[in-house]
């Protein structure tokens, strides 16, 4: 049976808005359609003009580098608009629900909650590992519409199986998102078009504002089975990725030997700083990761983040999530960064 099923009936039913340009094609030369300015006003290169609403540079640049087929790809401004996008096409609202696996991202939650979604929560286990037995049967007994797994997992760092995470998207009905944001620093931990292939119920959301550096763009990107890349550029607002950001995106993904040695350098600066700071009075542990970040979790983590934001360094206090207690959650930055970083708490405990 097609993934169409699972999409609610209006979406499916849906007469999507379609601009001039998508119906005329390629080949054009003198824009009379959209109601623009025909000379643009500030000094930037065809600003004047709408963005493809398409987004077909940057998703045959995703292919070119991650292999991913453009017509199985969605860009979004930033992934948090994919997940939205995939809320508003399979979730009613005041009727159908998400299964999250706490501590993670919390955008899931509070977008399910924008659009009137229920939640259901599967607590990882204290080492940060998914409990399958207890996802199957949350997936049996809810039935949720979206299963969010994230992959290496925000806060925690952690790569999840890879056996584990296929078998909760072999098993469950429905569609199942997995949020590989941060596997560029992971070792050999993406998923594959082939996974997508063989199974069209799974969804891959990856994005260019970790690994790629470019957070400002708000660009983010989803491999998925053709019909629901399709149905999200229906459901997606025409122009979403502005013309900088897609053009930032194609000149940051035509380097891709430069992100690479950035990649490295970073795990390598991670290592280097956890070590550093495991080292350190007053530092209970500090937990693997397999992404830019890592928690530590302190004495008294709320007197450190504290006194660090008193000297004009910000980390992220993750005390309160489950299993967290105690935690901050530290970004790999620059030499520099780190050295400021390891000197202040030196200072401070």
């Amino acid at each position: 049976m097609s993934v169409r099923h699972l999409m609610r009936e209006n979406i499916q039913n849906l007469e999507p808005y379609r601009c001039a340009r998508d119906e005329a094609g390629e080949g054009l030369r003198i824009y009379l359609d959209a109601n623009e300015n025909y000379a643009p006003l500030v000094d930037c290169d065809g600003i004047n003009r709408y963005p493809d609403s398409s987004n077909l540079c940057v998703r045959r640049a995703v292919e070119s580098v991650f292999g991913f087929p453009s017509d199985m790809v969605c860009a979004g401004n930033g992934s948090d608009e994919l997940i939205d996008i995939l809320l508003r096409i399979f979730c009613t609202p005041a009727v159908d629900s998400i299964l999250v696996f706490p501590p993670t991202y919390g955008e899931y939650s509070v977008l399910a909650s924008i659009n009137d979604v229920r939640v259901i929560e599967c607590p990882l286990e204290k080492d940060f590992s998914i409990n399958l037995d207890q996802a199957l049967s949350l997936i049996r007994t809810h039935r949720p519409k979206l299963v969010f797994i994230c992959s290496p997992n925000n806060p925690t760092g952690n790569l999840f199986d890879r056996d584990v995470i296929l078998t909760i998207a072999r098993e469950n009905p429905a569609v199942t998102v997995v949020d590989q944001a941060y596997v560029d620093f992971a070792p050999q931990g993406a998923l594959t078009p082939a996974d997508v292939e063989a199974n069209e119920r799974l969804v891959i959301l990856r994005t260019l504002s970790k690994a790629w550096a470019l957070a400002g763009a708000r660009i983010g990107f989803m491999l998925s089975s053709r019909e629901i890349a399709s149905k999200c550029y229906d459901v997606k607002y025409p122009y979403n990725i502005p013309l900088p950001s897609q053009r930032e995106a194609v000149l940051a993904l035509s380097g891709r030997e430069d992100c690479e040695m950035r990649i490295r350098t970073i795990i390598a600066s991670r290592k280097s700083l956890m070590e550093r700071i495991s080292r350190l009075a007053g530092v209970v542990e500090v937990l693997d990761s397999d992404a830019n970040f890592f928690l530590v979790r302190f004495r008294n983590a709320g007197m450190v983040y504290s006194e660090l934001k008193r000297r004009g360094i910000v980390v992220r206090d993750r005390s309160s999530n489950l299993h967290c207690e105690g935690c901050l959650r530290i970004t790999v930055g620059s030499p520099q960064e780190c050295d400021e970083l390891v000197r202040a708490l030196e200072e401070i405990l």
